[in-house]
Parts: C-alpha cells; structure tokens; sequence
C-alpha cells in the first residue's frame, strides 16, 4: 500500500474538504451532529474514517480505566490543521498513530470526538515555537533543557495555558474525528527527543467543545534507540532523559508499536471521562 497517498485519499474523504475549517467550528459541529459550511460554501458532516480496520492494535480495548492525564505543556495551541498526515517537511522515520477512544463509564467507544495531536521534530523542535524550544528568548536553553528563570519548561511542570505561537510553522501538529468505532489515525514521524524529556507524543481529546482529556503517549526504549541511531536522528546528540527517568513517565502510556513497512505502526486506548463527573 502507497500510505503516502492513502492519507491524501483519507483526507479528502475524511471531512469532504472540511481543512478549511476551523478546530472551533469543527467541535461545534461535533458537539451538535450538524453540518459544517467550509469556505467554499460546502455543507459538510464530520464522519471520521481510518484506512483500515485496527482493531487487533489495541490492547486494553475493554478496559475502563482512566487514561492518565498529564500537563499540556508549553507548546500547545490551536494550529486549525483538521488533518491525517501532519509531517509537512519534516524528515524523520515514517510513523502511523492509531487512537481509540472510549468512555471511562461505558467503555464504548466516543465517535464524533476531536483528538489532536502535536509533538517535536527529529532535531527537538516545536512547530509555532521554534526559537522557544531551541532556547530562544523565555524557552529553553539549546537541547531543550530547563528554562532560565521565568522561562518555559519543555512539556513538564505546571500548564502555561496556550500558546501564542511565535512563527508560521505548522508541522507536527494536527486533528482528527474519531468514527463509529472510536477511531483516530494519523500519519506523522518518529518524534525527537530534548534535554528533561523522554520521547513523547501529547495528546488532547475534545468531546463537543469541552476537553476531557490531556495525556502524552511514550515508545519503548529499544525502539527508541534503533530509530535515533539512523539520520537525521543521529546528529542529535546528548540524550539525557529516558523512560525511567522521565518524570511523566508511566507503564500505561507506552504505545503498542510494530514495523509496518519503511516505518512503524503505534496504537493505543484512550480512556476519558466524556461527561466530566470524575468517574
């Protein structure tokens, strides 16, 4: 299977064209089962697809158990990109994210949810926050390490809140509605790695407008390894943080990933709690 023309056809498919809409617009949509009018005067349904049945991917499928929620961290904002394949120019090792989500009560699956993710390029970098996360002014230092005083740490500690993005840089980053089954899948690269950090993908679930759940999903160390010693992983250098280090880190949040042709294959289960009681 070409998956790089797969996504394009998944895309088209996916909203009918509804890139042309906003994140704002699309969870309003969601939230009500009605239509989206794009720029094009287009009418268009949210109606999520994947570009095939994942079903064995998922381990835990039947459980109930919250997903652990973590910080948002720095570099999080609304990049309005309703997409599959978020790579845009960044080279790295081909990854496809699948996501199931399901609800923390019922544990049936969530359809017509927004799941966005965004993570860092192979060198450690931010979309929208290139100069923050390479130590630029109020970032951290180059690597990604602690921040200077008043600065931003990179994805742990408290939330800052939203980003006020400081470029026009948008790769990386994207969002997609779930299906029937509770279904996401995305195309992107192998995420980098910087200073006080193990390799992560951050993750942020929208059921109708309201955030339900934050997480970050982490790979296992061994694939870690194979995939950082082959370029342009490679010319990084200085890894300081790895899994048991990380202080985010836990067992659940570690991806179900398997070689799919020039690249890998990673799965998870998403657990929220979608009517926000806190069960």
């Amino acid at each position: 299977m070409d998956h790089h023309e797969g996504q394009r056809v998944s895309r088209r498919r996916l909203l009918a064209g509804v890139s042309s809409v906003s994140l704002t617009g699309l969870l309003a949509a969601c939230s009500g089962s009605t239509a989206v009018t794009t720029s094009t005067g287009a009418s268009v349904t949210p109606d999520a697809i994947t570009t095939k049945d994942l079903t064995d991917l998922f381990q835990d499928s039947g459980s109930c158990t919250l997903t652990a929620s973590t910080t948002q961290g720095p570099y999080y904002f609304d990049a309005d990109k309703i997409r599959a394949d978020v790579r845009e120019d960044r080279q790295g090792k081909r990854l496809r994210v699948a996501l199931k989500l399901q609800d923390s009560e019922t544990c049936k699956p969530l359809p017509n949810s927004v799941v966005e993710i965004w993570h860092c390029d192979a060198a450690g970098l931010y979309s929208g926050a290139e100069s923050l996360s390479s130590g630029g002014p109020g970032g951290a230092p180059p690597g990604g390490g602690p921040p200077p005083s008043g600065g931003r740490s990179p994805g742990g500690g408290g939330d800052q809140g939203d980003l006020t993005p400081t470029d026009d840089q948008r790769y990386l980053r994207g969002a997609q509605v779930t299906n029937a089954a509770g279904i996401v899948e995305f195309t992107t690269i192998w995420p980098g790695w910087y200073r006080g950090r193990t390799t992560h993908v951050h993750v942020l679930v929208h059921v109708g407008n309201q955030r339900v759940l934050t997480t970050q999903l982490m790979f296992d160390e061994k694939l870690n390894s194979a995939v950082y010693a082959e370029q342009p992983y490679a010319a990084h250098t200085g890894r300081d943080t790895l899994n048991d280090n990380d202080s985010i880190f836990k067992d659940t949040m570690l991806m179900t990933v398997k070689a799919d042709g020039d690249g890998y294959l990673g799965a998870h289960v998403l657990v929220a709690d979608s009517d926000r009681d806190g069960s």
